[in-house]
């Protein structure tokens, strides 16, 4: 009988870790980042390789920095709320082209349209690792202090905006 009992009390213990995995969304990762500051970068322009996009660009502002690729398909389902944000000038938008082909890149920029104030081309990934990503697309709102208050894994939509990233950007201006 005691040989089914270590058995037994193991199965049971992976049904719990299972049935709590199963509770939680998969969009709440929650990430080291949080109330701590932005990963500092300095990368090239996705549209002119010559001039240098990184976290100096959008100093002292708040600001969405959103990791996307082509190969990304969430990335291609986000794409048109994300214009629809940046034409509504509420934040400035800028882009992590992540492990991405640049002549792709810019083709997906022409042809769908661009919702950033400039993206910084990561073709080798490296910042985005630094910024935790688990893959494309996500979504982090820095402060004006550069402090990262949250971070978003999957396509952003109208009502993910509204319900999470509206209220932290009136609680972090100060507005009701």
């Amino acid at each position: 009988m005691s040989k089914f009992v270590l058995p037994l009390v193991v199965f049971l213990a992976l049904v719990a870790v299972f049935v709590v995995g199963l509770t939680k969304d998969p969009s709440r990762i929650p990430s080291p980042l949080l109330q701590h500051p932005a990963p500092q970068f300095e990368l090239p322009s996705l549209a002119d390789p010559d001039v240098l996009v990184g976290s100096a660009t959008y100093a002292n502002q708040m600001v969405l920095v959103n990791i996307w690729a082509t190969w990304c398909p969430g990335c291609r389902q986000e794409h048109d709320y994300l214009l629809e944000l940046a034409s509504e000038s509420v934040i400035p938008i800028f882009g992590l082209n992540w492990r991405d082909n640049r002549a792709d890149a810019l083709n997906w920029i022409e042809v769908l349209g661009d919702p950033y104030i400039a993206s910084a081309f990561d073709m080798d990934g490296r910042v985005g690792i630094d910024w935790g990503a688990y893959g494309a697309p996500e979504t982090f709102l820095v402060d004006k202090n550069g402090i990262v208050i949250h971070k978003h894994i999957a396509p952003l939509t109208r009502e993910i905006w509204q319900r999470d990233f509206v209220p932290l950007i009136a609680a972090a201006e100060g507005t009701p």
